[in-house]
């Protein structure tokens, strides 16, 4: 093998190979892979990933962000663990392979730090109250004097550079914020989208602006720590590169996007340039003494919001994000030592270190929050939850050891006070702050139960802009009115997965028209401005836009509480299935499912499934033009009286033509308990049935007596004995309708679907939604199963309901998966 040992002016080892030991010519030629550059490095590669995400998964419980698990990877794989072993070390990560580890690391850095540019809206910040200002100003100020302090302590006598450099990287160091990690757990903790969330994201974004502009300060003064005059002519220089940024690179990038028609995909022209842009970016910043991050992040910072930015995030985000970014963090793990922190007293000056630092942070928060007359507990958690550490963090560590501004002892230090201070926010923050639910006593949790001249508030759910044709079709054939006009909020729902659904702008903070910075805000923008269209086109709706950003396994209670808060009626949900081009129907995402379950089995009020297959309305929306036919299959029970009770609503529009069938049994009908009450997936309700049945009977007649004039609703009654006779039944209606409205009959034990369930895909929507919503039904006509809210306590005065806590106490109610909840509060899954 040909390799040369040889030493530098430093007396530092390099090793020096072959040019041509780039790629093996394989085991059979006698040769070893891990001799050869490529193959060893995809080999650390592969094990980086797997021992991070192998550590994502166990830390996931703990609600830790990512970058812990990757830093712990790489410390892990280093010489603090694995390491020790000379035959491993020397295997996997031999000297001779640093050099291409780390430029790989560093491309990947680039790239993020460019993303995280193109993303940032510096516009936000010119919004931000003082407030967060304060907050931002104060929670950096008392950290950065902490570190001033024990600089003296841990600043080593030999090392290189100058004490104010040092004071400089530690105070940075303790001093920063990370606003991506940030975001992430305060999505974890569901605060995203609360005012404390708010105040902690804007402080946190200033906080970054200010850490950044640090970091260009303390990498002009290491690099150049000998000269003053030329710590003056990067910083200079680095100012010129800022301005030619803004001056020419931006408008540059303009003018791309103008070439472009409306409509189109970005050229690929256009993308690679940008993308070697970010390359030369980085080389002018890296020559003119400054990191080559800098450049990369200032470039990404001029590209205007809009399709361009979508498109470059779309292209890189999952590749840098998953598999390079890591490599940097590994990197950090790989160069600590953990076992270089020696001594007791070294080990307690850690410990104050953290304990201080922290303290510092949460004091300096904690004074501005009582300034501004917060509860001392809000104060407390802004305070923690600014401790979070994380990427710029890191860049200060490693930058300052490549500069020898940290030995092994100061990086092993500082790496393990921002993992422990990361670490902690999530467990302390969750034991702390427990604001108390809003206690929201309301008695019109369902459609039946709402007055028919009041306001009705229906939440509508989301996930991507397929549906919402159908569901403003379907809420303005609900006949919103001036004696009972419609609010409407809209929820979309982000799955948290990565740092682009974490850099979302809280809607509130945005304004209006602006560009979207990625592509989970575009599709928001997308559905928000539907919306708003359709509420300034028709008369009586109010719409209210938000957003959930949550893993999906926890996204139900996002729409729960949401409902709660917000009062409403009624929950709107989309089927996870779609329709494909020949008719069939396909899942979107298994996930959606379980949240339809969820929503089903935890919800404060009734809900809807909505099986979307179009709903065709008018090109204009306008009330008169609306025609639509609504068919109800009515079998009896609460679920179905909330269904009747729903399209009772609808009925009374102009445009509506409303067909209600009851199933009715007949002579040859035979009750036969065929265990469904037993199953685990549903709500069992045992009741009296002549009592069940009289207030189906009341309910109908009341229905019957009020339309009797009405030509656009007709009734009609089929007899039936079985299963196969409902179904035959069903069939037999044809397909003149747009839309069947049907219960989902859980706890109803009925001859007329019995044998139903055996064979049901999606046991949530009950035996008629399955049969309904199977691909060999009706393909063209769209579903809405309808579930009515089922309580304890007071009920109200909906028709044909129990009048009174005694008289609804009479039905006995068995519950296996959904506890009934006492009035105004809701049970979350921990």
């Amino acid at each position: 093998m040909d390799q040369v040992t040889v030493a530098n002016k430093s007396d530092s080892s390099v090793v020096c190979y072959a040019p041509t030991m780039i790629t093996t010519n394989g085991i059979w030629q006698g040769d070893n892979p891990l001799n050869y550059s490529l193959p060893l490095f995809i080999l650390q590669l592969t094990l980086v990933v797997v021992t991070t995400r192998m550590l994502v998964f166990i830390l996931k419980p703990l609600r830790q962000p990512r970058v812990i698990a990757e830093i712990l990877g790489g410390v892990i794989l280093g010489p603090s663990v694995l390491g020790q072993s000379k035959a491993f070390a020397n295997t996997i990560f031999p000297l001779r392979s640093v050099m291409v580890l780390e430029t790989m690391a560093n491309v990947g850095l680039l790239y993020f730090l460019f993303l995280v540019g193109v993303e940032m809206d510096l516009a936000v910040i010119r919004r931000i109250g003082k407030k967060a200002l304060a907050m931002a100003v104060a929670g950096m100020i008392l950290p950065f004097i902490i570190g001033v302090s024990f600089s003296f302590i841990l600043h080593p006598k030999h090392q290189g550079g100058s004490q104010g450099t040092f004071i400089l990287f530690l105070g940075v160091a303790l001093s920063v914020t990370a606003f991506p990690v940030l975001a992430r757990i305060l999505a974890e903790l569901k605060l995203l989208s609360s005012e404390l969330g708010r105040i902690a994201m804007s402080s946190a974004l200033i906080n970054d602006v200010c850490a950044w502009i640090l970091l260009a300060f303390a990498i002009a003064l290491a690099e150049n720590d000998t000269t003053t005059l030329a710590s003056l002519w990067v910083i200079l220089s680095s100012i010129a590169f800022v301005v030619f940024c803004i001056f020419i690179i931006r408008p540059l990038v303009s003018w791309m996007i103008k070439r472009t028609p409306e409509g189109e995909a970005i050229s690929e022209l256009y993308i690679c340039l940008i993308l070697t842009g970010v390359m030369i970016a980085g080389f002018v910043t890296d020559a003119i003494g400054t990191h080559s991050v800098f450049g990369a992040f200032v470039f990404g910072l001029v590209i205007p919001n809009g399709p361009l930015g979508v498109t470059l995030i779309e292209k890189l985000e999952d590749f840098v994000s998953g598999l390079l970014l890591p490599l940097f963090f590994a990197m950090s793990g790989l160069k600590t030592n953990i076992l270089a922190i020696t001594g007791a007293t070294t080990w307690i000056s850690l410990i104050i270190v953290i304990v201080l630092a922290c303290a510092g942070k949460v004091a300096g928060t904690l004074l501005v929050a009582l300034y501004y007359q917060m509860p001392f507990y809000e104060g407390v958690t802004l305070g923690l939850l600014m401790n979070t550490k994380g990427l710029v963090e890191m860049i200060v560590l490693n930058v300052g050891k490549d500069q020898k501004v940290l030995d092994d002892k100061s990086f092993a230090i500082m790496v393990i006070v921002a993992v422990v201070m990361t670490a902690i926010i999530t467990p302390i923050v969750t034991t702390i702050y427990k604001p108390a639910r809003r206690f929201v006593p309301y008695n019109r949790r369902s459609i039946q139960r709402s007055k028919p001249d009041a306001e009705l508030r229906v939440l509508v759910c989301i996930h991507t802009p397929r549906n919402v044709p159908t569901i403003i079709n379907l809420l303005e054939a609900s006949h919103p009115t001036k004696k009972s006009p419609i609010c409407i909020y809209i929820l979309h729902l982000v799955e948290l997965t990565g740092r682009a659904s974490a850099m979302l702008i809280v809607h509130s903070t945005r304004k209006s028209g602006r560009p979207a910075l990625n592509r989970t805000q575009a599709q928001s923008d997308h559905i928000i401005n539907a919306f708003e269209n359709f509420e300034q086109h028709v008369a009586c709706v109010s719409v209210q836009p938000l957003t959930a950003i949550s893993p999906y396994s926890t996204m139900h209670e996002d729409i729960c509480s949401v409902a709660e808060d917000k009062r409403v009626a009624f929950i709107i949900i989309p089927f996870h299935k779609q329709q494909t081009v020949d008719g069939g129907m396909e899942a979107t995402n298994p996930a959606f499912r379980t949240i339809n379950q969820n929503a089903l089995a935890n919800a404060p009020c009734s809900v809807g499934i909505l099986v979307d297959r179009g709903l065709n309305g008018s090109t204009r929306l306008a009330t008169n033009q609306v025609s639509h036919h609504v068919g109800v299959l009515f079998f009896g029970g609460p679920d179905d009286r909330e269904a009747l009770s729903y399209a009772w609503r609808m009925s009374q529009h102009p445009g509506i033509n409303l067909t209600v069938m009851r199933f009715v049994p007949g002579d040859d009908a035979i009750v036969e308990p065929n265990g469904e009450p037993n199953d685990p997936r549903i709500l069992a309700v045992v009741s009296d049935s002549d009592r069940e049945k009289q207030l189906d009977e009341d309910y109908v007649n009341e229905f019957r007596a009020r339309t009797v004039n009405d030509d656009s609703v007709m009734y009609t009654q089929k007899v039936v004995n079985n299963g196969e006779d409902t179904v035959a039944a069903i069939r037999s209606i044809g397909t003149v309708h747009d839309l069947f409205i049907v219960g989902r009959g859980q706890g109803m034990i009925s001859p007329l679907t019995a044998g139903l369930t055996d064979w049901s895909e999606c046991p949530e929507l009950g035996a008629i939604g399955d049969l309904l919503a199977s691909a060999d039904f009706a393909a063209t006509v769209s579903v809405l199963v309808v579930q009515q809210y089922v309580g304890m306590g007071p009920i109200g005065d909906g028709l044909g309901m129990p009048d009174s806590p005694t008289e609804y106490n009479n039905f006995s109610v068995q519950v296996n998966q959904r506890t009934p909840q006492p009035r105004g509060q809701i049970v979350f899954n921990p």
